[in-house]
């Protein structure tokens, strides 16, 4: 309930919402949804799921309880991964730092050369 206005009528609430252009569905036979960070896994069973349009822009509204779990990359050890010669002489070439750690840097930053750059240009 929203302080001040008493009970709202859900009738009058979607009025509301199509009258400011936003359309809203509900997902049927959701069986799962799967939210994966770096991290972490957040996995929803049979989950509410309803999806928001607005301005051509969409939403999606997941409702359930979700089991969190590291992810397999998060939970095993770091592996020594091979940077592309290539990256590390670009990285060497736009930032005059040392071979080593140009490598270094371009496996914290996943082997992404532009945001291995950035991120020695700024320390």
């Amino acid at each position: 309930m929203i302080p001040g206005m008493g009970r709202v009528n859900p009738r009058q609430v979607k009025q509301a919402m199509k009258q400011l252009g936003i359309k809203t569905e509900e997902i049927e036979d959701v069986e799962e949804v799967i939210i994966r960070t770096r991290s972490r896994e957040y996995i929803f069973k049979e989950a509410a799921v309803t999806m928001m349009e607005m301005q051509g822009q969409k939403t999606f509204q997941i409702v359930g309880e979700p089991q969190v779990s590291e992810t397999m990359a998060h939970a095993q050890k770091p592996q020594e991964t091979k940077v592309p010669e290539e990256d590390v002489r670009l990285v060497i070439e736009q930032t005059g730092c040392t071979e080593e750690r140009a490598i270094k840097t371009l496996r914290e930053c996943g082997g992404q050369p532009a945001e291995a750059i950035l991120k020695i240009m700024s320390s």
